[in-house]
């Protein structure tokens, strides 16, 4: 739980205060190498999260893939993406750290993680299986928990200006939906034998601990306004200093609703108008 909710903060809060604000042309150039290292890692992570027969490694590498999605909207730089990508970080802690407390509660009562050891635990436990249902769609992304947001946000603003890296990324959430749900279907669903049958259900001191948990996860994704109000300014001006400090322009899609244009295209039409603004100037003085 601290390396999920405080620690792998750490590295995506350093792009944010220290790549992104002390080097913002560098941050600028080398977005595309980050950009596809985030994207590799939200394929990477997904894929080998499929793969695990241990349920604590399967959410340990959907880790890896959530923030691959931060990293692509931190370098997206564009005011959605990086809104986004805060508030994914707050997800993530939420998300993550309680399915961790979950796999926690599970080994507690059975001394194991592995997956083809655990089945039909809804029927024994059925609160357990209702709170990781609910954490569990959050992490994947379901529309109405917190996950969606800071994910929609991410891509929203990523294809403004990593269209394509973008596109791959999306693999990343139908994939999450795969190793997620199979992973619970084996693990919650059919009839429990001997050992999983036994299995107590939740505990009144540990539905206190996960209750907050649950209740940020839905008023996170029902009702976000007061958070991205929160993160908007600092964003905005995060924005403003990278263009400011290099040849970075935002296409104004993304500030003002004007169709999509790639920001090479962006970038031509700010320097063309810069040189018609200097020529007129000029003709003034004369």
């Amino acid at each position: 739980m601290i390396l999920a909710g405080v620690m792998l903060k750490l590295g995506t809060y350093g792009f944010l205060r220290f790549g992104l604000y002390l080097f913002p042309e560098a941050a600028h150039h080398f977005a595309p190498v980050m950009v596809t290292l985030g994207v590799i890692g939200i394929v990477y992570g997904a894929i080998c999260a499929t793969m695990q027969k241990d349920l604590k490694r399967l959410v340990a590498y959907s880790s890896v893939a959530h923030l691959g999605f931060i990293a692509l909207g931190t370098f997206a730089i564009t005011t959605q993406s990086l809104q986004g990508s805060v508030l994914q970080m707050v997800n993530h802690g939420v998300s993550t750290g309680a399915l961790f407390l979950l796999v926690g509660m599970i080994y507690e009562r059975r001394h194991t993680r592995e997956i083809s050891q655990l089945k039909g635990l809804q029927k024994p436990a059925p609160l357990l299986a209702a709170m990781f249902t609910i954490v569990m769609l959050s992490s994947i992304g379901l529309p109405g928990l917190n996950g969606f947001v800071g994910e929609f946000l991410i891509l929203l603003g990523s294809f403004l200006t990593y269209r394509w890296w973008t596109v791959v990324a999306v693999t990343g959430v139908i994939l999450a939906a795969l190793y997620l749900l199979w992973a619970y279907q084996r693990v919650f669903h059919g009839t429990p034998d001997e050992a999983n049958a036994k299995i107590r259900d939740l505990k009144l001191t540990e539905g206190l601990v996960l209750a907050p948990m649950i209740v940020l996860i839905v008023v996170m994704g029902v009702y976000p306004k007061p958070f991205l109000e929160r993160i908007e300014p600092a964003v905005t001006r995060l924005v403003e200093h990278v263009e400011a400090n290099s040849d970075y322009v935002q296409p104004t899609v993304a500030t003002e609703g004007e169709d999509i244009v790639p920001a090479d295209e962006k970038r031509a039409e700010h320097h063309e108008a810069e040189a018609g603004d200097g020529a007129h100037a000029g003709e003034e003085g004369d």
